[in-house]
């Protein structure tokens, strides 16, 4: 089976838009997917039809939101082979995530002298929570190098590792450059000398098959919106054994079990970690993202992908003067570059003029591009509604704006 790509862009109905009065070409998916028709119709019905609070309520429409949202709880579950359906923690997204396991894991295990060790092409979000921890215990944050081509140096992360080493945290996929990082090794290699492994999977989650069980991570977090998904909305996965020994990140409604002016006593797993009315629509419309890409089949979306990554590569380097950042062997359906005599914002902005959408900048990995030489890169991202014409028009694109600059 293969992708029919005519379906599936029926299916996001913001491809049919103009943008400049041009034909809305999407190559941005990295920062954020757009949404496909079942999760905005479920947006939709919650909030003209559905809408109440969940968990609380004894009223149909109470009852109705809190069995569909903990549906979607069923549903990632499943999604990612977690044993237990108490091991997804709903969140904010992947950012809200990791700082819950920063906040609540690091600050009530960490000694000083410890050490986390972060890789040089996390995304902030992947590295400030642990500083942030690590300041405040007295710990220290190491980092894991890379080579040129954007691949970890697995032979330097084994030196890393030591009895001080008691949490690693890398990205399965970098959001920069498109690595796909070993992480079945590394996650092995973190619990030989002790230390929980933290899986940044916001990259991955649409475009790989995960399974938490097999790989053996202790965290796991991604986003809803990165995977089709509302914004505002993310999964934590965490070992149960884990989960249980840490404190809650929050306070409030719902992760409560008796309150008294003295004394709280929490809530069981999941809701210990879940404070206060969360994104309800959001999580209820989450489940038909999971579904939609389920349909898809990961074989077909990884295929899909790779295809239009190899074209876009091999048709770029014909291009005098551009450069590709992050050449690793294996790679996801990311391409960064910089152009010789342009800024990567001239470059985003004068494609944006021709409807093409990138993006530009550091891509919030700072450390990676002073790693790369570079002040920022161009960035085209692919997904599974794009197209070989959608790269013809971006290339071709690039080739005008060479030509203005």
């Amino acid at each position: 089976m293969s992708i029919d790509i005519k379906r599936v862009r029926n299916d996001f109905p913001e491809l049919a838009r103009l943008v400049h009065d041009k034909p809305l070409i999407y190559l941005d998916n990295a920062a954020s997917t757009l949404k496909c028709l079942p999760v905005i119709n479920a947006l939709h019905l919650h909030y003209t039809q559905e809408a109440a609070n969940i968990h609380r309520g004894v009223h149909f429409l109470s009852e109705q939101g809190t069995m569909k949202y903990e549906e979607t709880r069923d549903t990632a579950r499943e999604f990612i082979n977690a044993k237990h359906r108490h091991e997804i923690i709903f969140t904010r997204g992947t950012t809200e995530s990791i700082n819950l396991v920063a906040h609540s894991y690091a600050l009530e295990f960490l000694n000083e002298g410890d050490e986390i060790l972060v890789s040089t092409m996390e995304h902030h979000s992947n590295i400030v929570p642990w500083q942030m921890a690590a300041q405040r215990k007295g710990a220290t944050v190491r980092e894991i190098p890379i080579n040129d081509d954007g691949e970890i140096l697995i032979e330097e992360y084994k030196k890393l590792l030591s009895e001080k080493t008691k949490i690693v945290a890398t990205c399965h996929i970098s959001n920069s450059l498109g690595t796909i990082n070993p992480i079945n090794e590394m996650i092995s290699m973190a619990h030989d000398v002790g230390a929980i492994f933290v899986v940044d999977a916001a990259q991955s989650i649409a475009h790989e098959k995960i399974d938490v069980q097999a790989l053996d991570c202790d965290f796991l977090a991604f986003s809803s919106h990165k995977m089709f998904g509302p914004t505002g909305f993310g999964v934590l996965y965490g070992k149960e054994e884990l989960l249980n020994k840490m404190p809650p990140y929050q306070g409030g409604g719902d992760m409560i079990d008796v309150v008294t002016i003295e004394k709280t006593t929490y809530n069981d797993l999941p809701h210990k970690f879940e404070a206060g009315t969360p994104h309800i629509a959001g999580g209820i419309a989450l489940k038909y993202a999971f579904d939609y890409i389920n349909a898809l089949g990961f074989e077909n979306i990884l295929s899909h992908e790779k295809m239009l990554l190899d074209y876009a590569t091999t048709e770029i380097l014909k291009i005098d003067g551009v450069k590709i950042i992050g050449e690793a062997k294996k790679k996801a359906s990311v391409l960064s570059f910089t152009m010789e005599g342009a800024h990567p914002h001239d470059l985003g902005t004068l494609l944006d003029r021709q409807g093409i959408a990138i993006r530009t900048g550091h891509h919030c990995t700072q450390p990676l591009m002073k790693r790369m030489n570079v002040p920022a890169t161009a960035r085209a991202s692919f997904s599974v509604y794009n197209t070989l014409e959608d790269v013809d028009i971006f290339i071709q694109g690039l080739k005008k704006t060479k030509e203005f600059l």
